[in-house]
C-alpha cells in the first residue's frame, strides 16, 4: 500500500473472484493478470477484492455437475494472486463464503489476518459481520458490506455468517454512525439477479434506499456480468462489476460473463470521481486482460431505465431459461412457454423472496411490457443493442 496524503485517496473495487473449473490452479500463472491491469490496481491506495468463497483447505468434487458444481472455495495458495493485486481489503459477504461451513469462514478470517488484509461483510457473529471498516483518508471513509438472501447466509448473535441486506435498522445505524465520523460512506453489496443487464426494480429501489439513508456510494457484484451505473448529485450506484477471476461452465452458458469492469474511486474531502477499466477473461489462455468497456456500463437515468427495464427483464427471463436447462435438464430441456410461465408465476417458486430476490411475479409481467415497444425510443442505442444481442429469439 502506498503512502497517501490524508486529504485524498483512491480505491479499486473488483468483481467476483474464484478459482474453480477453468481457473483451477491459475494462481501459479504469474501472467494470470496482465501488466496493464496490475498497473491499474497498483495505482490505487487500496484494493477491495470480492473473495467469492471461503479461503480454506476443502476437498471439492471437481467432477460434480448441476447444482453440486456451484460449491466454491479458494485454496489458500491462491492468496499469492491477492498479493500481486495488492488486495488489502477483502469483501467476504457473498453467497459462497459459507460453502465450507462455519469452519471455512473461520479459516477465511484467519487467512486474511495472516495475509494482512482487512475483511468486511462477514464475521463470527452479526455484530462482527456488520462492523464498518474505517479509512482515515479524504476526510474519512467508512465502508461495510451487505448481501442478498437467501444465499448470503446470515450471521446470528452467536453464529458466523454475513450481514443481510434486509437488516434495515442495522444498516441505517451503520450509515448514521459512519457519517458522524467520516465524510464518505461506501456500501459494498453482493446482490441482484445473475446474468441480467439492468437491475430488477426492487433491487434498484433497495440500493437507492441506501443513498436515501445517507450512504454516498454503492458498489455491487454477484450477477457475473457487468451492469449499468446511475449517478445522483454527489452520489452513485454501480450495479455490477461482473467477473474478475471466475470462469465455469455454468457461466459460459450465458452471455458476457467474460466481460467486466474494474472500478477506481478517487476521493478528496470535497468530491469523488471514478475511473473504470474494461477487462475480459481471455478464454484460450484463461488470463485476465484489458478490453473495451462494455456498452452496458453507462449512466442509465430514471427515464431511460423505465424504457429499457422491460426489455432487460425479457432478456433476463431468457438467461434464467438457459440457467434452468443447464442445472435441471431433465425438467426444463423441453419446456413449453406455458410451462415456463407456470414456473415463473408460481407463488411458492423455489427461492422466490418477494420484492427481494428472484421475484418473477414482478419480473415476468414487467417482461411482457416489452411488447409495448417503449425500449425502441430509448436514446441509449448502444445499451439497447447490447441487451437485444442477448435475446434468443430477438424480439
Amino acid at each position: 500500500m502506498k503512502v497517501t496524503e490524508k486529504n485524498s485517496t483512491s480505491i479499486v473495487f473488483t468483481g467476483d473472484i474464484a478459482f474453480d473449473k477453468y481457473m483451477d490452479g491459475k494462481w501459479e500463472d504469474e501472467h494470470l493478470i496482465s501488466d496493464e491491469i496490475l498497473d491499474f490496481l497498483h495505482s490505487a491506495d487500496h484494493v477491495v477484492a470480492n473473495v467469492e468463497g471461503a479461503v480454506c483447505t476443502f476437498e471439492q468434487d471437481k467432477a460434480a455437475t448441476g447444482e453440486a458444481a456451484l460449491v466454491h472455495t479458494i485454496d489458500p495458495a491462491a492468496m499469492k494472486v491477492f498479493w500481486r493485486m495488492h488486495a488489502d481489503i477483502w469483501n467476504i459477504n457473498n453467497n459462497h463464503v459459507m460453502d465450507a461451513g462455519q469452519q471455512g469462514l473461520l479459516d477465511t478470517l484467519a487467512n486474511a489476518k495472516s495475509f494482512g488484509a482487512k475483511t468486511i461483510g462477514a464475521g463470527r457473529n452479526l455484530r462482527e459481520a456488520a462492523q464498518p471498516l474505517f479509512l482515515e483518508e479524504a476526510g474519512g471513509i467508512g465502508m461495510f458490506a451487505v448481501g442478498y438472501r437467501p444465499r448470503c447466509r446470515a450471521a446470528g448473535p452467536q453464529t458466523g455468517g454475513c450481514l443481510p441486506w434486509t437488516e434495515t435498522d442495522l444498516i441505517r445505524q451503520n450509515i448514521s454512525d459512519i457519517k458522524k465520523r467520516c465524510r464518505w460512506c461506501v456500501i459494498v453489496c453482493h446482490g441482484g439477479e445473475e446474468f441480467t443487464s439492468l437491475p430488477s426494480p426492487y433491487v434498484r429501489d433497495r440500493y437507492r434506499s441506501f443513498l436515501d439513508m445517507g450512504a454516498d456510494l454503492v458498489v455491487c457484484h454477484h450477477p457475473h456480468v457487468p451492469n449499468n451505473y446511475e449517478t445522483f448529485p454527489g452520489k452513485a450506484i454501480f450495479y455490477s462489476l461482473g467477473n474478475f477471476i471466475f470462469d465455469t461452465d455454468y457461466q459460459r452458458a450465458q452471455y458476457n460473463t467474460e466481460k467486466a469492469v474494474l472500478l477506481k474511486l478517487n476521493f478528496t474531502e470535497d468530491a469523488f470521481t471514478f475511473e473504470p477499466l474494461g477487462i475480459r477473461i481471455q478464454r484460450d489462455t484463461e488470463r485476465v486482460v484489458s478490453g473495451p468497456l462494455p456498452d452496458i456500463f453507462t449512466d442509465v437515468q430514471e427515464e431511460e431505465y423505465e424504457k429499457l427495464s422491460p426489455l432487460a427483464a425479457k432478456m433476463f427471463l431468457e438467461a434464467v431459461k438457459r440457467q434452468h436447462i443447464f442445472l435441471f435438464p431433465e425438467k426444463f430441456a423441453d419446456a413449453s412457454e406455458a410451462d415456463w410461465e407456470a414456473n415463473f408465476m408460481d407463488p411458492d417458486r423455489f427461492e422466490r423472496f418477494p420484492n427481494e430476490c428472484l421475484d418473477f411475479r414482478i419480473i415476468y409481467p414487467l417482461a411482457q411490457k416489452s411488447k409495448e415497444g417503449a425500449w425502441k425510443t430509448s436514446a441509449l442505442s448502444r445499451v439497447r443493442e447490447y441487451i437485444l444481442a442477448q435475446m434468443d429469439p430477438l424480439v
